[in-house]
């Protein structure tokens, strides 16, 4: 069946790949293309989509695409760096400056089909640099943005011309973050370019288990089973795809895990019908070897996803499986965060996509059905193949486990005096006492990695005001990602940062302090009001006698790409705090307020 289509131009956004799902879930066909495919490859599309990018478009970066485009008689929406380059074609202007993270109010001047049902103010999600200060003369401005009532507005924040059928957002429609992002699309795709919607998931699953027929021939797949959701449901698409006898799955116990967890896994993967070539190794020791000293969070990373491959290679010659193939869980979010695609910065590498793997996939030995979706429709399709609630639920959690929430340091820190001063004073005008902390994370801002200073705010303000100043921090000040809330009781001493490494006396006391915060949200009925509540462990003292520091990081996602922190129960919090305070070791206690971006979820 022939189906209208959309073009999504990747130029290597964070959220590239996300247009296209956003498409899709309209029931409408989106094609992923490249910036320099030849102009026959957009010609039978109903509309184009430019993506955000890592680029910066004021300087002339990533500007060598076929902009031949732009004489194709089809409507053409650009979000962010797609937006600029709109503007800039038509003889608008864009300058480096005008930088927006987070929510803003979007103000429309007018009523527009792109913006059909929607009323005048929206809230959007920025993530930007460069802004547009002027457009062409067949082009209007349609919106403003500003952060807040009586905030200074930026303009251009939307633009179009009904004439040309080109227009643009500053803004990223495609991110759930932006309330009525759907809406939007929906006016772009089946309003304006008119796309019948005949694309569905069932289609796409029909598709991928012929395409995994096609791969892998008559060979079998070997898959790692971590036992989250992603594992679990591209277990049940191979076993559909090839029948049970030719699909094997390996689940490590890499010592990296909560409390009790590969026995859980095991259970549910055997309840599940998938017991029949399931296999276990406890490679805890290897992992811990091959982390043994390391700090650097790449490092780390890759170093976890080696040890992957070669245990999985140990125990392929050891069952006797070497001539299967790879079978990998992937989702979309791995692949962008790692940098897989040709411009998108890389954030923090996947232990699914460290460069051994990345070399399996170019020999053709890895298989890999949801590599093309995110955690939202993961779920759909497991509903689809009758996974249950409980395991379709099931928090995500990363393949490198607690490895990415064990922070580690030789004890020296780093250094904080030039952002002690002004910090403290932006956090007086907000209201809070805020204080740069002498560790760093990764974080994201405008598609680009960032390792960066969280900040410490102490005080008892409001939830929204404190985490609306820890906004306005990462925003103003360079230097700055994630913003905290003390939840220690008294009020912290200095920052000391302690040396710390990989051990599993330490993995012991992150394992009991995240069991104490699943537990909570659990008892308390909030568990899956959550998407994700990680626990992270920091080598630094704040009262002179602990030496970690202990995070709560509860956020509200659909895909991943975006987050905002979650607001837990006062009741949930006083059982938290008062149990890990509790724990030997602990110097304090702080919960992470930051969206993502400017933070990652995870803090490594």
């Amino acid at each position: 069946m022939a189906h209208d289509a959309i073009a999504v131009v990747d130029f290597g956004g964070q959220y590239a790949h996300l247009i296209a799902t956003k498409v899709r879930r309209l029931n409408v066909r989106a094609d992923i293309l490249q910036p320099e495919d030849p102009i026959e490859r957009f010609r039978s599309y109903a509309g184009i989509i430019l993506s955000g990018s890592p680029s910066l478009s004021s300087h002339g970066e990533d500007s060598a695409y076929t902009k031949e485009i732009y004489d194709l008689d089809v409507p053409i929406l650009g979000f962010c760096f797609g937006h600029q380059e709109i503007a800039k074609h038509y003889g608008g202007t864009v300058v480096h400056g005008g930088r927006e993270w987070g929510h803003a109010d979007l103000h429309l001047t007018r009523e527009h089909p792109l913006f059909a049902g929607l009323g005048p103010v929206q809230t959007v999600w920025m993530s930007h640099f460069d802004s547009v200060t002027s457009v062409g003369p067949e082009f209007e401005e349609l919106g403003y943005s500003a952060l807040g009532e009586g905030a200074e507005p930026h303009r251009f924040a939307a633009i179009g011309s009904d004439s040309l059928r080109r227009y643009g957002f500053q803004f990223h429609a495609e991110v759930d973050a932006t309330e009525n992002g759907d809406a939007m699309i929906g006016n772009f795709v089946r309003g304006i370019c008119g796309a019948s919607p005949t694309w569905t998931l069932e289609r796409y699953l029909e598709e991928q288990e012929d395409a995994i027929r096609q791969h892998v021939g008559d060979r079998s797949v070997f898959l790692l089973a971590s036992g989250g959701v992603d594992s679990t449901v591209a277990a049940l698409v191979l076993r559909r795809a090839l029948g049970p006898g030719r699909v094997a799955l390996l689940h490590v116990d890499n010592g990296l895990m909560r409390k009790g967890e590969s026995q859980r896994v095991l259970e549910m993967l055997r309840d599940l019908g998938l017991g029949e070539r399931l296999h276990f190794v406890d490679a805890s020791a290897d992992f811990l070897a091959a982390l043994d000293g390391l700090t650097e969070p790449e490092a780390k990373r890759k170093a976890i996803g080696d040890t992957f491959v070669e245990v999985f290679d140990r125990e392929a010659v050891r069952l006797g499986l070497t001539d299967h193939l790879l079978g990998q869980g992937t989702i979309y979010p791995d692949t962008i965060e790692t940098g897989g695609t040709k411009r998108s910065d890389t954030i923090k590498t996947h232990h699914n996509r460290v460069p051994i793997i990345e070399q399996l996939i170019a020999e053709g030995k890895v298989v890999e059905p949801l590599a093309e979706l995110y955690k939202v429709e993961v779920r759909e399709l497991g509903a689809k193949l009758g996974v249950p609630h409980e395991a379709l639920w099931r928090h995500p959690f990363p393949g490198p486990g607690l490895g990415v929430r064990l922070l580690c340091s030789d004890g020296s820190g780093s250094p904080t005096d030039a952002l002690t001063g002004p910090v403290a004073a932006l956090g007086r005008e907000l209201g809070v006492d805020a204080r740069p902390l002498p560790i760093k994370s990764v974080g994201v801002k405008a598609d680009l990695r960032c390792y960066e200073h969280p900040v410490l705010l102490v005080g008892d303000q409001p939830f929204d005001d404190l985490c609306r100043a820890g906004s306005t921090l990462a925003a103003k000040l360079d230097g700055i990602n994630r913003c905290l809330w003390w939840l220690g009781g008294e009020p912290p001493g200095e920052a000391r940062p302690a040396s710390g490494y990989m051990t599993r006396e330490r993995l012991d006391l992150l394992r009991e302090a995240d069991a104490i915060v699943m537990g909570a949200l659990r008892r308390h009925g909030v568990y899956d009001d959550v998407w994700q509540c990680p626990t992270v462990l920091v080598p630094l003292s704040v009262d002179g006698e602990g030496r970690e520091l202990v995070i709560v990081r509860p956020v509200l996602s659909v895909r991943a790409m975006t987050a905002r922190p979650a607001a837990l129960p006062e009741a949930v919090l006083r059982e938290i705090r008062d149990a890990i305070l509790a724990l030997p070791g602990v110097s304090g206690l702080a919960y992470d307020l930051t969206s993502k971006p400017p933070g990652t979820i995870e803090w490594e």
